[in-house]
């Protein structure tokens, strides 16, 4: 290399204008879908990216004009255009086997509740209007309607999730006040969510009773002052103490706050229902059904909607009229009341379940999916990963679990197929899955990548063999089971 061809200002002379790559072929294609103002940006981006290269020295004159003359600049003006249009949210296929998985969006909803929702989403709706009268109402009348069918509440609400929901009932009951909560409840779940925090944000002081593995109900009663405003029950999730234990009783705890003028809460958290006409979800063990904590004469019960409800991300809250009332009548409530086209979802999944349909419900069905079922689905996918170019399948015997901090101690039987990659690592091949078309999610154990059928809805076995497809290399070794 001569001193002239090191020399970056010779690279930085090299590099055109703005205006003679907006005349690029290729560059003016990508005019003709966009706006002027975003092509030139992105074309001086472009440039500047090849600016800090050679002023960083890793690009000199031979190698930059080598680079103009194989059209890299239309390349990246492409490249950026296409990243700048990728969606953050996109469609994925779930082959971990946790039903509700957070990080893949939790429940996935019925194909049906999905158009519905999309009818309103896309055209006007009776959403806050009387149809007879023309009078305007409120949004929520259905919703409330339908949850005191299907949970046996005196009235319902819903916000956007059940966070939300905790937090509006601790500021209605008692905001400047106190809320008693158990030493053993007082938990974090995914995201950073502390109770003591979001009482703390709520306005509400924590008075924290019992022990961390017992509580009882004199604990709450001692504890009772004229600053009290709830007593808080909160479902632990994915943490639950065990042994030497003692919890106070829905049933107790709702006594205690009649007889004593306070509000009693209990932030469910998954929110199972059951119904007659669907399966129940025996395999679920303890979990608390929703109609149970209402039964139990609490005050407010909320749970999420997209969790063991199977609808979209809601708060729910059901309980006695006059305390839902109370609820509405807070102004934070508009803050984080719902969407139409997630009341409209809320709705039809309610229906669903009134009607009988519960087990066509997606979140219900993969509960109900048996070994025996799943085994011969693991040995088809087995079959059709085998033999692919550099990968073998075995499908053998393994356990699901529902995900979300729902029955954390339950696992479900399962059959999965254990895919191994003749040159890359189980961590690896999993990226590449991740990053291919179409997406796909897996996990790891014992060295090898994991995919459990539990979780695939529709065409998803078909869109796991083509992702596998997608994996180059040499062929492997028949399929097994065992």
């Amino acid at each position: 290399m001569n001193p002239k061809e090191s020399d970056p200002s010779e690279a930085f002379r090299l590099l055109p204008g703005v205006d003679e790559v907006l005349r690029l072929a290729r560059v003016l294609e990508i005019a003709a879908r966009s706006s002027s103002r975003e092509v030139t940006s992105l074309v001086r981006r472009a440039l500047e990216a090849l600016r800090s290269e050679i002023a960083e020295g890793g690009l000199d004159a031979a190698a930059l004009t080598e680079r103009l003359a194989g059209d890299e600049l239309a390349e990246r003006v492409e490249a950026l255009f296409a990243a700048d249009r990728k969606l953050g949210v996109l469609p994925a296929i779930n082959a971990t086997g946790v039903v509700l998985h957070t990080g893949l969006g939790r429940a996935p909803v019925h194909p049906e509740v999905a158009e519905r929702m999309a009818e309103v989403a896309r055209s006007y709706c009776v959403l806050e209007v009387e149809r007879a009268s023309g009078m305007r109402n409120r949004r929520d009348d259905r919703l409330s309607e339908l949850l005191s069918r299907v949970t046996g509440c005196e009235a319902a609400i819903a916000v956007n999730n059940n966070a939300a929901a905790v937090f509006l009932c601790l500021n209605t009951f008692a905001s400047g006040g106190e809320g008693i909560v158990s030493r053993g409840e007082l938990v974090e779940i995914g995201g950073s969510f502390r109770v003591p925090d979001v009482m703390t944000r709520a306005g509400v002081s924590l008075h924290e009773v019992g022990t961390t593995n017992r509580t009882r109900i004199a604990d709450y009663r001692s504890a009772i002052s004229e600053k009290s405003g709830i007593l808080l029950k909160v479902h632990t999730s994915n943490f639950r103490v065990v042994g030497f234990t003692e919890e106070v009783s829905m049933e107790e705890l709702a006594e205690l706050g009649s007889e004593m003028g306070v509000t009693s809460a209990f932030d469910l958290g998954s929110g199972l229902i059951e119904l007659e006409g669907s399966a129940p979800l025996d395999m679920l063990g303890g979990e608390t059904r929703v109609r149970e904590a209402v039964q139990s004469g609490l005050d407010v019960v909320s749970f999420s909607g997209d969790k063991l409800f199977g609808g979209p991300q809601a708060g729910l809250i059901v309980g006695r009229k006059g305390k839902i009332e109370a609820l509405r009548q807070n102004p934070i409530y508009r803050a984080l009341r719902l969407d139409k086209t997630s009341l409209r979802g809320l709705e039809v999944t309610l229906q669903m379940l009134l009607d009988g349909r519960g087990d066509e419900v997606p979140t219900r069905r993969m509960m109900h999916l048996t070994a025996d079922e799943l085994k011969s689905v693991a040995e088809e996918l087995a079959a059709g990963i085998d033999g692919l170019p550099g990968l073998s399948a075995e499908c053998s015997a393994d356990s699901s679990q529902p995900g979300s901090g729902s029955a954390p101690h339950i696992f479900l039987d399962t059959w999965v197929v254990r895919v191994r990659h003749d040159s890359l690592s189980p961590d690896a091949l999993g990226r590449r899955l991740r990053m291919g078309e179409p997406i796909l999610f897996t996990r790891i154990a014992e060295d090898a990548l994991v995919c459990d059928p539990r979780t695939l809805l529709g065409d998803d076995a078909r869109g796991l063999l083509q992702a596998f497809a997608a994996i180059q290399d040499r062929p492997s070794q028949r399929s097994k089971c065992h």
